[in-house]
Order: C-alpha cells, then sequence, then structure tokens
C-alpha cells in the first residue's frame, strides 16, 4: 500500500458551481471579514451583499470589501436566485429562515440554534419552506480534512480504531462579544466542530460521557471539556480541549491523533492558535506498509478555504451537480443532538466512588 501512496493525490478542495450564485449575507460580524467574505472572493463566489441589523456596521464591511450593504432586510430577500448565507447569533436563526423564499438554498451558522428544541424548530422551517439547507459545519470542507477522509475511503488507514483531539491553547473569546451571558459555549460553539467532523469520520457514537466547565480567570459560561464518545468496544474516542492554557506558546496545542489498524494520521490545526492570525495547517500520514510518516502537502486552510468547499458544495447541490448536500439540516440535527447529550451528561453527577471500608 505504501508504494502506492501519492500525498499529493488526496482530495483537498471542492469543485466550483459552474454557474454560481450569488450569496446573500446576512450578518456583519468578525468571522464574515475573516473567512466567509476572503472565502468566497478567493473561490470566484459573487456577494451580492450584506445585512445587518446594525446598518453602520454593515456599511463599514461592505465598503472594505467594495460590495453592496442592503438598508433593509426586504431588500436582501428581494435578490433573485440567491443562496442565503446566515453568519448569524443562533437565536436569530429561526426568523430570518421563516422569510426566505420558499425552495431558498441556506448556509445556517453553526450552532443550529441554542439548543436541541431550537434546532428542531429550525429542522422544522427547513422542512416545511422546502429550503435546500445545510449548517455551515465547514471543518469538515477543510483542505486538510477532505484529505484526511480520502486517505481513510482509499484505506491507507485501515480501519479506525482510535480518534484522540487534544487542546491546550489561549482562545479570545472577547472577540465575540454576543457570547457574554449565554449558558452554553464551549460544546455548543467550538467543540460542536469536532464533534461534526467525527460523525462524518466514525457516524453517529452510541452515546457520550462529557464535562464541560469555565474557569476562574473569566466569566465565559464553559472554556474547558472532557469527553468520550461511545462507539462500543472496536473504536476509542476522546476530547481533551482547555482553552485557558495561556501561558506562552510553546506547549501549547490543537491536534488531531487518528489511528487505524494499519495506519495513522496526525492533524494540526493551525488557525485556532495564535487565532484568528493562525499558524499552518499540518497533516501528517503513516499509510498502510510504511515506516515513514509522510507530510501531505496541504493547499489552502480552514480559514478560509473551508468555507469555500462549504458554499461551493451547497451551490452545486441546488444546481444539480451534486447528489449529496453534506451537513444538510437532517444531519446538522443529528450532531446537536450528540451537543445535547454532552451538555446533559455533564449536568449529571459522576460514578461515585466507593469509600474506605471500616474496620
Amino acid at each position: 500500500m505504501t508504494d502506492q501512496f501519492d500525498p499529493t493525490s488526496l482530495q483537498q478542495s471542492w469543485p466550483t458551481p459552474e454557474k454560481p450564485r450569488p450569496i446573500v449575507i446576512f450578518g456583519a460580524g468578525s468571522i464574515v471579514g475573516d473567512a466567509h467574505l476572503p472565502a468566497y472572493r478567493k473561490a470566484g463566489l459573487p456577494v451580492a451583499g450584506i445585512f445587518d441589523p446594525d446598518v453602520k456596521k454593515a456599511a463599514s464591511l461592505a465598503a472594505e470589501w467594495g460590495i453592496r450593504a442592503f438598508a433593509t432586510e426586504t431588500e436582501a430577500l428581494a435578490i433573485p436566485d440567491a443562496i442565503f448565507d446566515l453568519a448569524t447569533p443562533p437565536a436569530a436563526h429561526a426568523a430570518i429562515l421563516s422569510k426566505l423564499p420558499v425552495g431558498s438554498g441556506a448556509l445556517i451558522q453553526k450552532p443550529m440554534g441554542a439548543d436541541l428544541a431550537a434546532a428542531t424548530e429550525i429542522l422544522n422551517i427547513c422542512r416545511d419552506r422546502q429550503l435546500q439547507a445545510a449548517v455551515n459545519f465547514q471543518l469538515r470542507f477543510a483542505p486538510m480534512m477532505l484529505a484526511l477522509r480520502d486517505a481513510i475511503e482509499k484505506g491507507y488507514l485501515g480501519q479506525i480504531v482510535d480518534f484522540d483531539a487534544w487542546l491546550a491553547l489561549a482562545t479570545p473569546w472577547g472577540l465575540w462579544p454576543f457570547l457574554k451571558g449565554l449558558p452554553r459555549i464551549e460544546i455548543a460553539m467550538h467543540s460542536i466542530h469536532y464533534l461534526d467532523l467525527i460523525r462524518g469520520l466514525l457516524g453517529n457514537p452510541d452515546g457520550v460521557h462529557a464535562k464541560t466547565i469555565g474557569h476562574p480567570n473569566h466569566e465565559v459560561a464553559q472554556t474547558r471539556t472532557a469527553a468520550i464518545l461511545d462507539y462500543g468496544d472496536q473504536v476509542r474516542c476522546v476530547l481533551s480541549v482547555n482553552h485557558d492554557h495561556d501561558f506562552g506558546r510553546k506547549f501549547q496545542a490543537c491536534e488531531f491523533r487518528i489511528s487505524g489498524t494499519e495506519g495513522a494520521a496526525y492533524v494540526k490545526l493551525g488557525v485556532n492558535l495564535d487565532y484568528p492570525r493562525g499558524e499552518p495547517d499540518e497533516l501528517w500520514i503513516r499509510p498502510a506498509g510504511g515506516t515513514e510518516w509522510v507530510e501531505v502537502p496541504l493547499d489552502g486552510a480552514w480559514f478560509p478555504d473551508a468555507f469555500a468547499n462549504r458554499m461551493a458544495n451547497l451551490q452545486r447541490f441546488v444546481s444539480g451537480e451534486d447528489e449529496q448536500l453534506i451537513g444538510a439540516v437532517d444531519d446538522a440535527w443529528q450532531t446537536m443532538a450528540l451537543v445535547e447529550a454532552a451538555y446533559q451528561s455533564s449536568a449529571r453527577p459522576a460514578t461515585a466512588i466507593a469509600p474506605l471500608p471500616g474496620r
């Protein structure tokens, strides 16, 4: 197998649509300027404009990128044949989706609502309005993750038996002021990406054991999580996430280790290290039959390329070029169900340890 392994042959991008539709963005937060707009421009995907209730904020961002800022929501909704990109807080999703033209294509910023009940409401709205909608769990579409999936599907790792996610870093939560006061943060807003990715690679787990907590140095609800996903007796899947390892770069980490019966992979998620400037992503594979680790030359990074790939799949599905809409709302709801189960697990008491017997 190793003689056949060519790291440059692994898929790292999604084909662009033949006739891209105009993108209407709802929301003018930092993620739009940091990822959405750079990704769409790089991929040649047309942006019709931006709408945000904060008209001045939208106008400033639009001027920076040389695009239109819609004065009203009605103007934004009136763009014909548009793909609607909801880069909005979870509480705003349902109201916007309920106003989109029937049958529209829509990309919904993760999470899919604040909790599973809200996700169910969003799912029902999308079904009722026949929206061709996906949730922006774009980590599945990062170049390194597309290549990882391709390597797994081609048999270079054999059967996956271990998945380790290890994060020890300092995340600047202050960049997202809307998070202040929210009761669910770390799993719902960050590790949800990893849970969705794992579901995409391994399927739905049987259950989850989790504990998520805050930190005494700030007021964010949760910033540290430990979780075990139960895949039975064949697969061990563990996440250790600490956003408060703020002691310099030297021993910080943001990485996955995926082991199979015949090979293994290592992934570094560089954007989370010194976010939003970040560091280069990395993917290394020790293929079946090989004796050395081989670095996969990456053409792009999670930010912003995954956003372009995610949008490309949605656009191609709407136009009939792709048969499958990856991360469609029905699938994304199952990621939300896993998130809900993790919070429920965290809220339950741990199994008590038996006391020392008396004499």
